[in-house]
C-alpha cells in the first residue's frame, strides 16, 4: 500500500514538474520579429555580422575582413599579440629551438617582448609557482572528483581565494601575482583533476606527478598528465604551438568578454577568471573542439570510404538539413565570427596536423578533414544562400592534433583554458586599469503591466 501511494505521489510530482516546464518554456519565448523591430543587436552583433563596438584593447588584434563603403569584404585572417603577428612569434621561437608559450605569456601580461634575462627570470618564477599549496590536491581536487574537467577547473580557481590572506586586494601588484600563479598552476589543476576523474569515476589507477624544475608549460603538462610521464620533443613542441595559438583572441570573444564584464564589477580576480572558464566550456565556444571530434566520428561511421568526396558531400548535406548527427544543422569547426577567408590559427594547426598524420600513418583521416574543409563553404552557399567567406576555425583541427598526440578528449577544452589564461589575465588587468565603469548594456522590456492577485483569487 505504501509503495502504491509512493508511486502515485511520484507520478503526481513528475506531472507537476512537466507542467512547470511548459510554463517556463511558454513564458520565456520572444517573437524573433521583435528583435529586428526594436533594433536589438542580438549576440552583440550588427546586422552584417560584425561585432558591436563595446570597448578598446591594446592586447590582441583579430582581423578577418575590411569594411568598404559599408560592405564587409572578406580577407585572409591575421592574429597579432600586442601588435606582433603570432606566426612571427612562432617562427622566431622555432628558429632558436625553444618553446614559446612562456614568451607569449610575458608579452601579453607586460606588453613587450622579454629580453633573455627577463625571459629566464619569468620562466624561473613560473617553475617556482607550479607547486600547489599544502593540502590543495587532497582537499580541493581529489575530494569530490567531477566528471567534467572544466567544472573542476573552475572550482580549483575559485578555491585559490581561500589560500590567500587578502584576496580582495585589487592593487595591480597583487593582481599580477595572482595571474602569474594561475598561469603557473593551470597544468597541475587540469592534470590532477583529470587523474582524479580517471581514478574515482573510471576506476583507473591514480597518478600524481610533481612538477619538474626547468620544464616548459607544454612539457610540464605532458609530464603530469601521462601515467609514465613520457613524451617526445615533437609532442611537446606541438602542444606548445597549440598553447601559443590559443593564448589570446581579442576582447570580444565570449570568455574574454565575460572575464572583463565580471572584472568590471570590482570582484576578486579568481571569480572573474572562473567565469571565463565557465564560458569557455560551452560547445559554441571552447567546447567546440570536442564537438568537432564527435561530428567526425559520426561522419566516419556513416561514410565508409573517407576519400569518396561525393559520399562525404552527401552526408554533410544531411547534417546541414538537420537530418544527421545532432540535428542542429551545424558543421562544427567551420565558420567564425570574425575570420572569413582563413583563420590563421587553423592554417598553422593544419600544417602541423598534416605533418603528424604522416608520422602516425593517419593520412586517410587527414584527407577527410581536408575534404570537409573544402566542401563545406560550397554547401553553405548552395543550401543556406550564404556567400560570405566561410573558413575552418581553430577548433576544426585542434582536436585532431590532440588525438594524434594521444591526448584524451576530456582534456581538449581544458588545454584551451591553460592556453587562454594569460589572455584572460591581461584583459582583466586592462579592464581594472582602463575600464572605469561597470559593464551594463540595456535590455528592453516587453512585459505588460498586470495587477497583483491575492493567493486565494488565483
Amino acid at each position: 500500500m505504501n509503495n502504491h501511494n509512493e508511486n502515485d505521489a511520484n507520478m503526481e510530482r513528475d506531472q507537476f514538474v512537466a507542467r512547470l516546464s511548459e510554463f517556463a518554456a511558454d513564458n520565456n519565448k520572444i517573437d524573433p520579429f521583435l528583435f529586428d523591430y526594436f533594433g536589438v543587436k542580438r549576440g552583440l552583433r550588427n546586422n552584417d555580422g560584425t561585432g558591436v563596438l563595446v570597448g578598446l584593447t591594446q592586447i590582441g588584434d583579430v582581423h578577418g575582413y575590411i569594411m568598404d563603403e559599408g560592405h564587409k569584404v572578406p580577407v585572409e585572417g591575421r592574429l597579432r599579440y600586442r601588435g606582433i603577428n603570432v606566426e612571427d612569434i612562432i617562427n622566431g621561437c622555432r628558429a632558436d629551438g625553444r618553446f614559446g608559450f612562456e614568451e607569449v605569456c610575458f608579452l601579453l601580461l607586460f606588453g613587450k617582448l622579454p629580453n633573455q634575462y627577463e625571459l629566464n627570470t619569468f620562466r624561473h618564477i613560473l617553475n617556482e609557482r607550479r607547486t600547489l599549496p599544502d593540502g590543495f590536491v587532497e582537499d580541493v581536487i581529489l575530494k569530490g572528483a567531477g566528471g567534467n574537467i572544466m567544472n573542476k577547473l573552475a572550482r580549483c580557481i575559485l578555491a585559490c581565494y581561500s589560500y590567500e590572506d587578502n584576496p580582495d586586494d585589487l592593487s595591480i601588484g597583487r593582481v599580477l601575482c595572482r595571474c602569474i600563479d594561475l598561469i603557473a598552476r593551470m597544468p597541475a589543476f587540469v592534470a590532477y583533476s583529470y587523474m582524479a576523474k580517471c581514478h574515482y569515476k573510471d576506476n583507473k589507477s591514480l597518478y600524481i606527478h610533481n612538477p619538474k624544475d626547468g620544464q616548459s608549460t607544454a612539457e610540464c603538462f605532458l609530464h603530469m598528465v601521462r601515467p609514465d610521464s613520457q613524451f617526445t620533443r615533437l609532442e611537446a613542441e606541438t602542444l606548445d604551438l597549440a598553447l601559443i595559438l590559443h593564448a589570446e583572441h581579442g576582447g570580444g570573444n565570449n570568455s574574454t568578454f565575460v572575464t572583463r564584464v565580471v572584472t568590471s564589477t570590482g570582484t576578486d580576480t579568481y571569480s572573474a577568471i572562473a567565469a571565463g572558464v565557465g564560458s569557455l566550456k560551452g560547445p559554441r565556444h571552447g567546447g567546440a573542439n570536442a564537438r568537432v571530434m564527435e561530428m567526425i566520428r559520426d561522419i566516419q561511421s556513416h561514410v565508409p570510404n573517407w576519400e569518396n568526396e561525393s559520399a562525404v558531400r552527401d552526408y554533410l548535406i544531411k547534417i546541414l538539413d538537420k537530418e544527421a548527427f545532432d540535428h542542429t544543422g551545424l558543421i562544427y569547426g567551420m565558420g567564425h565570427a570574425v575570420y572569413t577567408l582563413s583563420d590563421p590559427r587553423a592554417v598553422l594547426l593544419k600544417k602541423k596536423a598534416k605533418e603528424l598524420a604522416k608520422i602516425k600513418h593517419m593520412e586517410n583521416e587527414f584527407t577527410l578533414y581536408d575534404t570537409i574543409e573544402k566542401i563545406t563553404p560550397e554547401l553553405f552557399a548552395e543550401r543556406k544562400g550564404k556567400e560570405k567567406g566561410l573558413c575552418a576555425n581553430v577548433d576544426f583541427y585542434s582536436g585532431f592534433v590532440y588525438k594524434m598526440l594521444g591526448i584524451p578528449a576530456d582534456l581538449y577544452t581544458p588545454i584551451f583554458a591553460i592556453a587562454r589564461m594569460p589572455g584572460w589575465c591581461a584583459h582583466s588587468m586592462e579592464e581594472l586599469i582602463s575600464g572605469g565603469k561597470i559593464i551594463r548594456p540595456a535590455y528592453r522590456t516587453l512585459i505588460q503591466i498586470k495587477d497583483y492577485k491575492p493567493l486565494k483569487e488565483r
